[in-house]
């Protein structure tokens, strides 16, 4: 069932096989419209004409990959809310790690089952815009415009998360009494624009400052969980690996070892 009955979402399908494509839009046509893009050059024109709900990319393709074009997606202002999910035959913990690092939403690995991917599109069509209303369905769709204010503030909330990412007193009153508004307002901004509550948001953010640091190989894990503002190392254990699947230490090691191999055998 599509999210809404009354809009149906436009889907861009990004892949340099043509039965690729049309096994895909196949299975998602009777529930979105679906617009389809042979390369990541081809995708990004799309992105420039039309409005888009939702990508879901190959990685290896020619011109561009689908770990650039995600890249480009996500540093763009005008399209970095639109969910990406990748599409790989590539199941290494390496190629998990380089995927989230792009900023992708969310990374299938081949051969998967249609259901599931309908499942993850629904989720992150319902749950994870990064603005909802980014983008309007009149003839300024395409057009490039400036940060909104709900952008500005964002980024302005996410700036104080890091620069005081280790003081395990962060939560809404903090962030509400320095950025001068109440917290019911903080609320309602934070859950407008990423459908996150603070605390999420706050969670999320330690947890991606988390990774980078395991992925560095220079912290213990109970180190990691005080940089990063836990009040204790049982706590960040849990978070860490309801949210990624793996404990931190599975997550440093496997990452460690894989950079080893991918060093000496390139």
């Amino acid at each position: 069932m599509p999210i809404e009955a009354d809009v149906r979402k436009i889907i861009l399908l990004v892949d340099d096989h043509q039965e690729i494509l049309d096994f895909l839009t196949d299975d998602l046509c009777d529930d979105y419209d679906i617009v389809q893009a042979h390369n990541g050059h081809l995708a990004i024109e799309v992105l420039l004409r039309q409005h888009i709900d939702l990508i879901v990319s190959d990685v290896m393709m020619p011109k561009m990959d689908g770990f650039e074009l995600c890249s480009i997606i996500k540093k763009n202002p005008n399209c970095q809310h639109i969910p990406f999910i990748i599409l790989t035959a590539k199941n290494s913990l390496q190629a998990k790690i380089e995927g989230l690092e792009y900023g992708a939403d969310a990374y299938i690995e081949k051969p998967f089952s249609p259901s599931f991917l309908q499942a993850q599109i629904r989720s992150l069509i319902k749950n994870r815009m990064f603005l909802k209303e980014h983008y309007s369905s009149n003839d300024n769709a395409g057009t490039i415009n400036p940060p909104t204010i709900e952008e500005d503030f964002m980024d302005k909330i996410q700036q104080l998360i890091i620069d005081h990412i280790d003081n395990t007193s962060l939560c809404v009153e903090f962030l509400a009494d320095k950025l001068n508004v109440s917290r019911p307002t903080l609320y309602r901004k934070i859950k407008m624009t990423s459908n996150l509550s603070p605390n999420e948001l706050i969670n999320n953010l330690r947890l991606k400052r988390a990774t980078q640091l395991l992925n560095n190989g220079s912290y213990k894990v109970y180190e990691i969980s005080s940089m990063v503002g836990f009040s204790s190392s049982s706590h960040f254990i849990r978070n860490f690996q309801k949210h990624f699947g793996y404990s931190p230490k599975e997550w440093g090691s496997k990452f460690q070892s894989e950079r080893q191999v991918q060093f000496r055998f390139g």
